[in-house]
Order: structure tokens, then C-alpha cells, then sequence
């Protein structure tokens, strides 16, 4: 018997990634993660300003296909914590290739610890993002 849920439209590696991965808001969420974010309000302050509703929708998204897990951290009202799934920390390898395409091809583009140059505080590149 074949368990395998027929492809959306095609067996294509990419296509099927796209279909978990390609809106412009899920992969800003694990980088988030990745980068120690927790909770809703954590993950709602990030600098692209995620509109709630997608955020909820997101997180739903991404936990039904196994790359974040939930855990209540406050009992009234329920409040969760979100953590990457080892699914979701491979994801890191994803990341760090597009940093480094947007460093390389998107003049002014830095990592997320970095600060565009002149901005106060500016971060030094990390060093994985170069």
C-alpha cells in the first residue's frame, strides 16, 4: 500500500518546497526562530511587521508541516512558545544560501545581526553570512 498524499503539481523537490515555503512571510518566521524568537509578540515586533492575522495563519501553516512545534507557556488566556523542529533548523541551510545570494547580488542587503552601513550600532557581519 502507498502512504505517499499525491503531489500539488508535480514530484519537483522545489515546487513542493514552494508550496510549504514560498510566501513571503514563513521563511522570515523560522529566521526569527533561528534567531531566538519565541512568542506571538516576539515574532509580531520583527522589523517586516507581519500582519497578526498572517502570523497566526503562518504558524498554523508551519507547524502542521512539522518545521515548528507549540507549547503553552501561560495557562489564562493560553499563550504559546514556538521552537524550530529539527525540520526546521535544516531550514538554517536555506537561509544562510539566500543571505549570501542577497549579499552578493542586492546592493545594501545585510545579514539581520547587521545594521545597514551608518546605522547607530552597527553590528559586524556575522561571520556564517558572508
Amino acid at each position: 500500500m502507498n502512504n505517499a498524499k499525491p503531489f500539488a503539481r508535480s514530484a519537483c523537490a522545489i515546487a513542493n518546497s514552494l508550496d510549504v515555503l514560498g510566501d513571503k512571510w514563513s521563511l522570515l518566521v523560522v529566521r526569527d526562530l533561528l534567531h531566538g524568537k519565541h512568542t506571538y509578540g516576539e515574532l509580531a515586533r520583527s522589523p517586516e511587521h507581519i500582519p497578526t492575522n498572517i502570523l497566526a495563519e503562518r504558524l498554523k501553516r508551519l507547524e502542521s508541516a512539522g518545521i515548528i512545534s507549540s507549547a503553552p507557556y501561560q495557562e489564562r488566556p493560553v499563550r504559546y512558545a514556538y521552537t524550530l523542529t529539527s525540520k526546521g533548523v535544516a531550514l538554517g541551510e536555506v537561509l544562510l544560501a539566500l543571505v549570501r545570494w542577497g549579499k552578493r547580488h542586492i546592493p545594501g542587503t545585510v545579514a539581520m545581526t547587521q545594521r545597514p552601513a551608518g546605522a547607530e550600532g552597527a553590528a559586524s557581519p556575522t561571520r556564517r553570512a558572508r
